[in-house]
């Protein structure tokens, strides 16, 4: 029997990405940027969450068992290059740029707050998520 944790749902990575919108609703603004970037650092974090959901989701409609899901960042991108981008470097390319944006510049260094950037990435985000989940 899968454990639950091994279960993976479709539709997830858009949840994921409604989600981190969530955490910012109630973010204080104040000429356009985000004033505390705790919630701002955990949306990215969220919407960083929602790419790699949208990439298993995939992995797994090619035949991949979550248990051979990717476990790292370089992971992920050796399995876009062997299964998604082996024609398709435009991929790669916006999955690095959803990286350097999402996880290292809004979550783990804690540089973006102006609203419009916010925005940008996470319309980027949802664009991307569609291209590979056809949602």
């Amino acid at each position: 029997m899968a454990r639950k944790s091994d279960i993976h749902i479709p539709g997830e990575a858009l949840r994921y990405l409604l989600n981190a919108r969530e955490l910012l609703k109630n973010a204080a603004i104040e000429d356009d940027i985000y004033l505390d970037k705790k919630p701002v650092r955990e949306a990215f974090s969220t919407a960083y969450l929602a790419v790699l959901e949208a990439i298993n989701e995939i992995l797994i409609k090619r035949g991949l068992t979550p248990k051979e899901l990717p476990k790292s960042v370089d992971g992920y991108r050796a399995a876009l290059q062997k299964h998604l981008s082996v024609h398709n470097g435009k991929l790669m390319r916006e999955f690095e740029r959803l990286y350097d944006t999402l996880h290292i510049a809004g979550y783990y260094r804690g540089l973006l707050t102006s609203t419009n950037i916010v925005k940008a990435a996470f319309k980027d985000t949802e664009v991307f998520i569609k291209k590979l989940t056809g949602g």
